[in-house]
């Protein structure tokens, strides 16, 4: 029986020139990214820590980094000190951001099987199509929605926010759904359906079981589009159905900027939208990597 020498700790740990330089190479890739991230963040973290200042030290130049830390703006913002209520706009973002992500859903999912799965004649027209309502400006759009909806007796209404961030967010919704949904195998729905499963029952036990990852992506980013909207929001509302961004703009006034105040306001609102991208963030890395390597 031979018996091995063991390997030198030196020779064990040895690489080869090409497999170093690799690994320096990965090292400093990776200091990049890390810088990036960083910088990118350097903005929020700058937001949250002026929202921790008093108003005086927040409206310093050059900014004081070293001021005493207070929750005084977070008090002003919920009314505290006898301010407006920002419940309200939280709960009608909350109201028109969800119940439009809901029905975008509901309305997305049938269309994108069927230009996917079961492809109709001409689907790649179709699917120019969607995509052709996303190249008008919302601006353009704006005077004909605003007269629709007062001749309609429907401004300051929160439904009207709800079908419009609806129609909206469709057509991106079914261009990221088609592409999901095409690398659903057929032969499982085929399957379903040799056992008696129509339509419905296909849709929701097998397609979309299958394609969570993709379609929680989609509800994720439709969501995001429809809670940073102001442009709508502040032409077709008023008191009644004024949504978050609308009411950040209240914090600049004629009697100056409460820096403070709206920073405080911004990491606030910002604060839903940061827990449903934590809440989904599996399903949006699978989602939005889905179909990348085959």
């Amino acid at each position: 029986m031979t018996v091995l020498a063991p390997v030198p700790p030196a020779t064990r740990h040895a690489l080869p020139p090409a497999a170093r330089r690799a690994r320096r190479r990965s090292a400093r890739l990776g200091l990049v990214a890390w810088c990036a991230g960083i910088l990118f963040c350097l903005p929020a973290a700058w937001m949250v820590l002026t929202s921790l200042h008093s108003e005086p030290d927040a409206a310093t130049s050059p900014p004081s980094l070293g001021a005493a830390l207070t929750l005084d703006a977070y008090r002003a913002f919920f009314g505290a000190g006898g301010g407006v209520d920002p419940w309200p706009p939280l709960i009608n973002s909350t109201t028109a951001s969800v119940c439009s992500t809901l029905l975008v859903l509901v309305l997305a999912l049938p269309a994108a099987y069927a230009l996917s799965i079961r492809p109709v004649r001409k689907w790649t027209d179709v699917m120019f199509f969607f995509l052709s309502t996303k190249m008008l400006p919302a601006v353009a759009g704006l005077l004909p929605v605003y007269l629709f909806a007062k001749n309609a007796g429907m401004l300051d209404n929160i439904w009207l926010l709800v079908v419009l961030y609806t129609s909206m967010n469709l057509p991106i919704a079914v261009w990221m759904l088609q592409s999901f949904l095409a690398d659903v195998p057929v032969s499982i729905i085929e399957a379903a359906q040799v056992d008696g499963a129509r339509l419905p029952t296909v849709l929701v036990r097998i397609v979309a079981p299958v394609a969570a990852p993709g379609i929680a992506a989609t509800a994720l980013i439709c969501f995001i589009f429809s809670w940073n909207e102001m442009l709508f929001a502040r032409v077709l509302t008023g008191v009644t159905a004024q949504t978050a961004p609308v009411f950040l703009t209240g914090f600049v006034t004629s009697q100056g900027l409460f820096l403070a105040q709206l920073c405080a306001a911004s990491v606030v609102v910002s604060l839903p939208v940061l827990a449903a991208g934590f809440a989904a963030q599996d399903k949006l890395v699978q989602g939005l990597s889905l179909g990348a390597v085959k």
